[in-house]
């Protein structure tokens, strides 16, 4: 196998800082005008050193980082721009997995969402979504020092209408609890999205967004029962002892039928340290309120919303 000789300060450690710098990825342009030739640039992919995630755009595999990390999806990003030029910009559930917005399924590992402005002029490129929607200077970012994207705010009015209800709902609690927009943006938002296919429907959805929903999960639950005719009256109800100390936080309470509901996650709530202190929680809850029920809910139950409302309702065995 042929390898490239070191040659300290050379044009390879030079290309591998630019990599280093943008997640791991780097362009043909950027490879030759440090100095890489051809033979050198063939001779690291065919050792294997070098991916080619889209023409003239090179990875080195040693750099990327782990699979289902946010970095990852960077990089991915980030690979998508070099084959697109540099006034592509990630939008749409791309640029909402980037902000970290909740509700969305995990990257794929290979589709992009890019906007490319003339995109009439543009072809094909597997693995892309290219879109074409009108988005002024002012819309734009950059976060990670090198990918462009588009602002929370527009982010959010483009992916609301391209998704069903549930998934709106969660993206807009997930912007409101993380503090990327604002409740008083969302006139604005909604009114900007006038005209646009799919706005009829986003309308309706604006006003059940909620920024006391800590996750996708509850987000989901709380639709179920507002859907059911049991909409909870409190999200992240504080409960205290005797002193004054707080005993929990809960995500969900019904005053009228002193009910207290939990959305359990896979992450937060299933390492055995986790579990334990969820249970001790949950004693010293039902010791200083015994007359308060405790339901908990989990992913699972999502399929059966039946069973959530016969549980809010005191119904279900």
């Amino acid at each position: 196998m042929e390898q490239l000789p070191p040659r300290p300060g050379g044009p390879l450690p030079a290309a591998t800082g630019t990599a280093v710098r943008q997640y791991g990825v780097l362009s043909w342009q950027q490879a030759r005008a440090h100095g890489l030739r051809q033979t050198d640039i063939r001779c690291l992919l065919r050792g294997g050193e070098w991916g080619r995630p889209y023409r003239q755009v090179y990875a080195v595999r040693s750099l990327l980082p782990p699979m289902g990390s946010p970095d990852r999806l960077r990089s991915g990003v980030m690979a998508a721009q070099l084959a697109l030029g540099p006034h592509a910009f990630a939008a749409g559930e791309t640029a909402a997995l980037l902000w970290g917005m909740q509700g969305l399924p995990r990257w794929d590992g290979r589709e992009a969402h890019m906007v490319v402005p003339a995109l009439g002029a543009q072809r094909h490129v597997t693995g892309i979504t290219l879109h074409s929607w009108d988005t002024p200077a002012e819309e734009l970012t950059e976060i990670g020092g090198c990918i462009r994207v588009t602002r929370p705010g527009r982010t959010l009015r483009d992916t609301l209408l391209r998704v069903d209800r549930d998934t709106a709902v969660c993206l807009m609690d997930s912007a409101l609890n993380q503090g990327l927009v604002r409740q008083e943006e969302f006139e604005e938002l909604e009114r900007a999205n006038r005209r646009r296919r799919g706005c009829v429907n986003v309308r309706r959805w604006w006003s059940l967004a909620d920024s006391r929903s800590q996750s996708a999960l509850e987000t989901r639950i709380r639709l179920v029962c507002v859907d059911g005719g049991l909409p909870p009256d409190e999200l992240q109800r504080r409960f205290v002892d005797g002193s004054g100390r707080t005993l929990a936080v809960v995500d969900f309470w019904w005053e009228a039928s002193r009910l207290i509901g939990e959305a359990d996650g896979l992450g937060p709530h299933s390492s055995p340290r986790a579990l334990a202190r969820d249970r001790e929680r949950q004693n010293a809850l039902q010791r200083w309120y015994p007359d308060a029920r405790i339901v908990r809910f989990t992913w699972q139950d999502l399929r059966r919303p039946e069973y959530i409302l016969a549980a809010v309702a005191g119904t279900g065995s």
